[in-house]
This record gives structure tokens, C-alpha cells and sequence, in this order.
């Protein structure tokens, strides 16, 4: 099995009371990624890299599109010229480095760069410089008409689970997933990185043009954390759901910025820590 398809054999040793077995095992795959920016400074050409996170290949260029959008750094899918593969190619012609070429007069914040420069795949936030850093450029959700159903809610974790291909294979991947108001899959993409997972699903509506995604879900497989938060505020997104739990700082972020968050997520119930008003029907006081 290609490594491409986020997933690969390997010989492994299986234990058990009765004996060992020689056989394979289906793993996920983690790799290196280097995202790099390239922009006109002082009239000259010039990129760098910015990030170094351990993800799982595939959707790379939406992982790196989508970085830079939820980290702040773009805006607009206009701003991007050319999202390509550099450095020395692998067997299948591709590399474990993207470029990411803006278009002339596109605008880089160069200290905004520095703070991100290596990301792992279990901490996003790992080596940024604070947390207020990350509230930058994040604004208040607008409280325009948009609410979803109890009913949807609970049928979204089963919908996620149908749709992890490779988690099928390994047992091993996170998982993003975006839903219309009336729970149509837009996109969903995993990875070993929840974070990554995240930016790539983000990063396909980027490209397209669509954000901000006002009148989207977001369906997590793991648990809510402060950057994961932090990134779909950077989208737009009104409403994220969680099959595990949040963090107090996951939660203390959503209610800052108007965002409804459930955790929990599974086997018919959820746990409501931020923006009820968005549930239709649900009464609490939160």
C-alpha cells in the first residue's frame, strides 16, 4: 500500500496468551512537512519556511493553504499565485516540502511568521510565543438567524464515522469534518494531527472561496482543544462539536467569541458548554 493513501503496511509480532504470529499490521502514516511562503520584498523574490509539522501526506496543498489562513497570515485564496511541490522529489514525484508563491504586493508579516516556524502534529500551539498571540485576528462570531437541530447533532458523529477511509484501514487518524445547516458533508479530511486534519478540511473551502463558513458545522473525531477553536474562529465557523471533550481554555475561547460547543458528542447525548441559543429547543442558561 502507498504511503500517498495515508496508509502502509509493516511486519509487525503479534502476542497473545496462546503464542506469537508472525503477520502485518496496517499503520497510518506520519511524515514531515515543510510549509514555506514565498513574497516580493523590497522588490526582490524571496521564501522561507514557516512551519514544520509531522502529518500525514495527502491534501497538502489544502493543509498549506489552510495553515496560513487560520493562522492569520492570509485572508483571501486571491492572495495565493501558485501552491507547489519544491525540493527533491520521491519515487512518486512528489516532495515533504510545499511553497506557497503570493501574488505581487501581498503583504507578510514577518514577526507573524517567526511564531510559527515548527508545529508537531499532537501540539499546534507548541513554540508560539503566547497565547494571547493566537486571539490575533480572531473576531466575535456575528449572532445573525442560524441554529441547528438536536437531530442533527446526534446523527453527525455516526456520519464522521462512515466517512474516515483510512481510519477504517488503521485505527490511528484524527478527523475534520464540515456539514451544512442541514448536516450535507462539504468536506472531511484526517490526518495524524488534529490540527492538520482541520486546516486541510478548512483549507479545501479556502481555495474555493468560500470562507467565512457562517452557516457550518464542524464535527471533530477527538476532543475540543484551544487551538482547534481558535482555528475555526479564524473561519467563521459558528458551531463545532466534539465526540470527546474540550478544554477549560477551548471553552473559555468559545465563549469569548460567540461560538457554540458541544463535547461529547456520542451515543445520543452531548454536553452544551457555549452558545445554547444556536441548539433549537435546548434551555440552558450557558
Amino acid at each position: 500500500m502507498p504511503a500517498s493513501e495515508g496508509y502502509s503496511k509493516v511486519n509487525v509480532n503479534k502476542v497473545s496468551k496462546t503464542g506469537d504470529l508472525d503477520t502485518t499490521d496496517v499503520l497510518a502514516v506520519e511524515e514531515p512537512l515543510e510549509i514555506r511562503v514565498g513574497y516580493t520584498e523590497k522588490g526582490k523574490f524571496v521564501h522561507r519556511a514557516i512551519s514544520i509539522t509531522m502529518r500525514t501526506p495527502g491534501d497538502d496543498f489544502e493543509l498549506a493553504a489552510g495553515f496560513l489562513f487560520t493562522e492569520g497570515i492570509l485572508t483571501s485564496a486571491k492572495q495565493i499565485r501558485k501552491i507547489h511541490h519544491c525540493g527533491k522529489p520521491d519515487s512518486e514525484g512528489l516532495t515533504n516540502t510545499i511553497r506557497v508563491d503570493l501574488e505581487e504586493g501581498v503583504e507578510v508579516d514577518i514577526k507573524s511568521l517567526e511564531r510559527h516556524f515548527y508545529t508537531s502534529s499532537s501540539c499546534g500551539v507548541c513554540g508560539k510565543s503566547s497565547i494571547e498571540a493566537l486571539r490575533t485576528g480572531v473576531e466575535a462570531l456575528d449572532e445573525k438567524d442560524f441554529s441547528i437541530s438536536p437531530e442533527l447533532i446526534h446523527s453527525l458523529p455516526n456520519r464522521l464515522r462512515q466517512n474516515q477511509t483510512v481510519f477504517e484501514q488503521t485505527g490511528g487518524l484524527h478527523a475534520s469534518a464540515l456539514f451544512d445547516a442541514y448536516g450535507g458533508l462539504m468536506e472531511i479530511r484526517e490526518d495524524v494531527g488534529r490540527h492538520n486534519a482541520l486546516d486541510k478540511a478548512i483549507g479545501a473551502e479556502f481555495l474555493k472561496g468560500k470562507t467565512p463558513l457562517s452557516e457550518t458545522v464542524l464535527m471533530v473525531s477527538g476532543r475540543a482543544s484551544f487551538e482547534l477553536v481558535q482555528k475555526a474562529l479564524m473561519a467563521g465557523i459558528p458551531v463545532m462539536l466534539a465526540v470527546g471533550p474540550p478544554s477549560t481554555l477551548a471553552v473559555e475561547l468559545a465563549k469569548e467569541f460567540g461560538m457554540t460547543l458541544a463535547g461529547f458528542v456520542r451515543d445520543g447525548r452531548y454536553n452544551v458548554y457555549s452558545g445554547a441559543s444556536r441548539i433549537r429547543g435546548h434551555r440552558s442558561m450557558i
